[in-house]
């Protein structure tokens, strides 16, 4: 078997264990009540005020971890579990997506590439794969490495994705830590979930790099393929 195979299906498998530890941890700190029993909508508003950010909107957002900050709208948007509950793990979420609007408001440089290769990162993903299987059923050796390039498009998203990311995890620990809303022994639990949180972006950007060197093999750029 191709070793380019056997990487993306060992990319897959790691990536599905890291699915599932997020979604254990989550669920076993989404059921303690953090000491001081505020919820996730409660700790992103003090924590945006405390930064001055007034004007960023805290909304609920229908659908499960669909927990994100909108740039556009300048609002903070946390799953309907996460806005109304008073979780460890809520807490820690809702302190993430602040992270990011305070990335947002102190002009975050990676925060900006990010979003400056969005357009072109989406069209990676979406027409990409598309070129690339296109180009190989025409034998169109042009138009497969285009797709390959689109595609290097979105790992590259996916690169600029992490320290954004990570940094948005380290300042809400900060802010969870600093403000108080957190006690010593709980902070454990908030760093978990959002370690394995940061970990799928990792897995992410593993899953788009072996997709390109399979692709990249099936075209033959790393020499003639066995048989």
């Amino acid at each position: 078997m191709d070793f380019t195979l056997l990487l993306m299906i060992a990319v897959f498998v790691a990536s599905l264990v890291i699915q599932w530890r997020l979604q254990a941890t989550f669920g076993r700190f989404s059921q303690v009540v953090s000491a001081r029993g505020l919820t996730g909508a409660q700790v992103a508003r003090a924590i945006l005020d405390a930064h001055g950010l007034t004007g960023v909107r805290v909304e609920p957002a229908p659908g499960v971890l669909t927990d994100h900050y909108d740039p556009q709208a300048k609002a903070v948007r946390l799953s309907e579990a996460n806005y109304a509950s008073p979780s460890l793990a809520a807490l820690a979420v809702a302190a993430h997506e602040v992270g990011h609007a305070v990335q947002d408001a102190q002009g975050y440089a990676w925060l900006r590439v990010r979003a400056n290769l969005w357009p072109v990162a989406s069209l990676g993903s979406n027409l990409g794969p598309i070129l690339v299987l296109v180009g190989l059923g025409l034998g169109a050796v042009g138009l497969a490495k285009l797709g390959i390039y689109l595609y290097l498009a979105v790992a590259f998203f996916q690169l600029v994705t992490l320290p954004v990311e990570f940094d948005a995890s380290r300042r809400a620990l900060e802010f969870l830590k600093r403000m108080g809303f957190l006690a010593p022994g709980e902070m454990g639990p908030a760093r978990q979930v959002l370690q394995w949180a940061a970990l799928t972006y990792v897995a992410a950007l593993a899953s788009s790099l072996a997709t390109i060197l399979y692709y990249a093999s099936l075209l033959g750029l790393f020499g003639r393929r066995e048989e």
